[in-house]
């Protein structure tokens, strides 16, 4: 398997913590990468996708360590994720040069209702963004921002960060509910991070990593729900099944 951005994070924060995080499901015995049971593990069959794009995560600060997480699957996916612990009072170094950076346009993903100036808002990502002011013939990359939280937590990440109060924003209104079911929400069209990165790629050109996206999360999910004692279901894990017949090769399994 590939390691990248989310693992190193989550390696960093168990170097650090003085006392185990103690999240729902502590008790069974989960893959450290793929974070769901051994016996499930998906790390064999994690994605390999070319893609001409990047994705930025902002992490609060706990949800690294949640197995129910799907920020993690988009840098399975996109592998030019970078991941950063949100802090309010000192931001990362490397996370504020990567936004001044003129190789990526840099758009926050994010609810329109939560944005005061309208000019900021994106009705869809416009590839006039890409181009660059010192030439017609070189562009730029996306760089696809995330905050990857709890609702309540992201909101507060959006509205206390600095650096990002600049930037653009893309609001997605999904045309489905969501199919996240591995926490409680008080609104279920509120998508998983994961959900909302797939809507958005597909937005940006890169189908194919939308619809590997898509069939990776809903992988993670039949994987990660089958350790949960009273849920019922399918064994036969049909959803892998699916994602391996669309993206991967038979010399991969």
């Amino acid at each position: 398997m590939r390691l990248h951005a989310f693992h190193r994070l989550y390696q960093y924060r168990q170097s650090i913590s003085t006392k185990p995080f103690q999240a729902r499901g502590c008790n069974v015995v989960r893959c450290r990468n793929c974070q769901v049971a051994l016996e499930h593990c998906l790390c064999d069959v994690q994605p390999d996708v070319p893609t001409d794009i990047a994705c930025m995560l902002i992490v609060s600060d706990n949800e690294v360590f949640k197995p129910s997480n799907t920020g993690r699957l988009i840098a399975d996916v996109v592998q030019e994720t970078y991941v950063y612990q949100w802090n309010r009072t000192e931001p990362d170094h490397n996370m504020l040069t990567l936004l001044q950076c003129d190789d990526y346009q840099p758009v926050i993903v994010f609810p329109g209702d939560y944005v005061d100036q309208p000019e900021r808002l994106l009705k869809q990502l416009d590839s006039n963004l890409l181009i660059r002011e010192s030439s017609k013939h070189d562009h730029r990359k996306w760089l696809l921002i995330f905050i990857d939280g709890s609702w309540r937590e992201a909101r507060k990440i959006f509205r206390r960060s600095n650096y990002l109060q600049n930037l653009p924003v893309l609001s997605i209104n999904p045309d489905r509910l969501s199919q996240y079911q591995m926490r409680r929400s008080d609104n279920e069209q509120h998508l998983s991070t994961a959900e909302v990165a797939s809507l958005v790629l597909c937005q940006a050109g890169e189908t194919y990593a939308s619809q590997c996206l898509q069939s990776w999360f809903e992988t993670f999910r039949e994987s990660y729900l089958l350790s949960k004692s009273r849920a019922k279901q399918n064994e036969n894990k049909p959803f892998l099944a699916e994602y391996l017949r669309s993206f991967k090769s038979e010399t991969s399994l």
